[in-house]
């Protein structure tokens, strides 16, 4: 009941808003984008694409709002701004551009934070098990994410993700619906449109081919579309290497069981010798995926460093016991030293970097372009690229 009155209370503000701003993603043409992962990388890569082909684009992410050439802080933990802010940076964007490639959440589609918003196409990177903190079950989940899909004058979807068969039953009244992935059948793939990246992994195929189908539908032409997925560098904190000496550290947003199983098992491969994984999980959220976290980590990294990741109220110890939980080999790894446990994120970090040798890979994830920490008091101060360079500082 309590969701529900506050769910109606976002919605008068998200309307508020709007008529104050007199709905100005009319004005535009605006490309939804959601999904578990890689939301960030499509939204950028459109953005991208849609640039270098002379159109006049703006976009709103995880990582910030570019609008008419200049960058804008949505603030901390933030993918979907709140509505009036929301509506404020669409403005600015009427005014600046043709085009708004915009990153929508499940969280900000339940809560009306995009009530208003005008999609002419809304687009699925993939949806696996996360949130379920908030949408108590999978299906849920989907369903708010189909939200977009529904509300968008054209659907781009995800034919291989598990979520495809619910998806399409929730779209079966609607016509305009383009698919793509490696199916048999797929409207939009790697052999009916191959192209050239420098992202690495099979999962970036995928935001690829996401970017693509939205592009074709654009009118922008294959040659331009090319050229701007080849020349496409990732967001920052995507795959960022900040170190690349006798060792090499990477530092990544990846925060759920899928981000972790298509990060990791794309390096293994590449990493000549130890890969060092830093990470935690969020507190006073989906704690279903902790232990999965764990058992992917420690499937694919030589050493696990677990540490705190915006713990707020929780314990720290609590919430590192249910990623052990997924460590089969838990305790035989605490006693070869190759599952640390260190709290103070900081001193994890430094700790990993310090015992990085010639060949290995120390990665970490989950804080990335985040500017604040949260234990419990509010946000904090943090910087993982400062972090990162600290430890640098001090171990070489």
């Amino acid at each position: 009941m309590w969701q529900w009155i506050k769910n109606q209370y976002h919605l008068a503000t998200a309307l508020l808003a709007n008529i104050y701003y007199r709905f100005p993603s009319r004005k535009l043409v605006v490309i939804g984008v959601t999904g578990t992962d890689g939301k960030t990388t499509t939204v950028s890569l459109i953005y991208h694409i849609l640039k270098t082909s002379g159109k006049k684009a703006s976009m709103i992410s995880s990582v910030g709002a570019i609008i008419g050439g200049k960058e804008y802080d949505v603030g901390f933990h933030v993918t979907n701004p709140a509505s009036w802010p929301l509506q404020g940076f669409i403005k600015k964007a009427s005014q600046a551009s043709e085009y708004l490639v915009l990153e929508v959440t499940s969280h900000g589609l339940d809560q009306f934070r995009v009530y208003g918003v005008r999609f002419n196409i809304g687009v699925i990177t993939n949806i696996t098990h996360e949130h379920l903190d908030y949408h108590k079950t999978y299906k849920n989940y989907v369903k708010a994410k189909a939200k977009l899909l529904q509300r968008a004058d054209l659907a781009i979807v995800n034919k291989d993700d598990e979520s495809y068969d619910l998806i399409n039953k929730l779209l079966k009244k609607k016509k305009a619906v383009i698919t793509y992935g490696k199916s048999k059948g797929s409207d939009i793939s790697t052999d009916t449109f191959p192209f050239k990246t420098k992202l690495i992994g099979e999962f970036n195929t995928y935001n690829c081919l996401a970017a693509v189908s939205v592009c074709k539908q654009l009118g922008i032409s294959d040659a331009d579309i090319r050229k701007g997925v080849e020349t496409f560098e990732a967001p920052i904190g995507r795959e960022e290497i900040v170190y690349k000496k006798d060792f090499t550290v990477m530092i990544d947003f990846a925060h759920t069981p899928n981000s972790f199983e298509q990060v990791l098992s794309a390096l293994r491969p590449l990493v000549k010798k130890r890969i060092i994984h830093v990470f935690g999980s969020a507190g006073q959220r989906d704690f279903t995926k902790r232990p999965k976290m764990g058992a992917i980590s420690a499937k694919y990294a030589d050493v696990v460093v677990l540490t705190s990741e915006d713990p707020r109220t929780e314990s720290i110890d609590s919430i590192m016991k249910d990623i052990i939980n997924g460590i089969k080999d838990a305790q035989e790894r605490m006693e070869n030293g190759t599952l640390l446990i260190i709290p103070n994120r900081q001193e994890a970090i430094a700790k990993a970097i310090s015992i990085a040798q010639k060949g290995d890979l120390v990665i970490t994830t989950g804080k990335a372009h985040e500017k604040s920490m949260n234990y419990g008091n509010g946000e904090e101060p943090w910087d993982e690229f400062g972090a990162v360079k600290k430890a640098l500082e001090k171990n070489i």
